[in-house]
């Protein structure tokens, strides 16, 4: 084995060795997982509630000229004989038209959905659900597969464009949804919502206070619902009013999602978020604690004080 070889499994061998000795003393508690992990009590916050109402609407508040953008081509296959495999409607607009009862094939009711595409006005396609209109009438709310409704990103545009957030994450968005590196618990100004895709419906544009651009892709979900609700990706409040103690200097790399030899276990949760998973124990020295992250990232603690880690 070359130097080079040895020197790439060093850190895996220094942290076995440090795992056995860790946890061979006079009391051991067993491994935690990411979900024992994440277990708080739950207030809930101003951000929990503020997109609340912002929802798909049913189709007994839809109108003639709705509008729906459609997010992927595979939304001939819902048309069934109205569209052929060469329509190619990605990124254009459907117009609702009219909804009504018709039979199916075997004499049962269906509903028939009627939208026209825009901006051509040309074919008309028809979404089939195998329900008679009365029971779809009464659903809260409807979706129609791969489109985004226009009348959810208006309200949440109402809402948020202009406004001045602190943004949770580090992981920024380009348009395509691709991750670019950002900054966390930073102050960004809200400069467009606009429609995102299939999954995360909004796509919100913003600028930082250094006047980097980025997005989220978001869903107006509550907490819980889905990763990148509102209140898990922003906060009306500065985070760094809830941490008085955490020195300039530590904050700094906190907002860079950098950890660093003497951090405490709070600062590397908010450096790094919550661990894959968490290994405890003691002896008649230290408490100690390792925390596991993906790719192959680890935290070492001696007393709740980081004292190794891979990075």
């Amino acid at each position: 084995m070359n130097t080079y070889s040895r020197l790439k499994i060093l850190p895996a061998i220094l942290l076995t060795i440090f795992l056995t000795a860790c946890f061979t003393g006079v009391e051991y508690t067993p491994r935690v997982s990411e979900r024992d992990v994440k277990r708080e009590n739950i207030i809930t916050t101003p951000e929990d509630t503020f997109l609340a109402n912002v929802s798909d609407e049913g189709l007994a508040e839809w109108r003639p000229g709705k509008r729906f953008r459609v997010t992927d081509d595979k939304i001939r296959l819902i048309f069934g004989a109205t569209a052929s495999p060469y329509d190619s409607l990605a990124g254009k607009t459907l117009v609702f038209t009219e909804a009504k009862e018709a039979p199916s094939i075997v004499g049962t009711s269906v509903t028939d959905i009627s939208f026209r595409t825009e901006p051509d006005n040309g074919r008309v396609f028809v979404y089939r659900i195998n329900r008679p209109i009365a029971k779809v009438m009464q659903q809260s709310s409807l979706s129609i597969p791969f489109t985004i409704q226009e009348s959810l990103v208006d309200e949440a545009r109402e809402l948020m464009d202009g406004q001045r957030y602190y943004i949770l994450t580090r992981t920024w968005r380009d348009d395509t949804d691709n991750s670019v590196n950002g900054r966390q618990f930073v102050p960004v100004t809200i400069d467009s919502v606009t429609p995102g895709n299939d999954i995360y419906p909004i796509k919100v544009s913003f600028t930082d206070e250094k006047g980097t651009s980025a997005r989220a892709f978001l869903h107006p979900g509550p907490r819980g619902y889905t990763p990148r609700s509102f209140p898990a990706l922003f906060s009306f409040t500065d985070p760094r009013l809830k941490y008085p103690s955490i020195t300039d200097n530590m904050w700094e790399k906190i907002v860079n999602g950098k950890v660093a030899l003497e951090m405490t276990r709070e600062e590397c949760r908010l450096a790094l978020g919550v661990p894959r998973e968490v290994d405890r124990g003691a002896d008649n020295a230290f408490i100690r604690e390792v925390w596991m992250y993906e790719n192959g990232i680890y935290l070492v603690f001696e007393d709740g004080i980081l004292k190794m880690y891979r990075h």
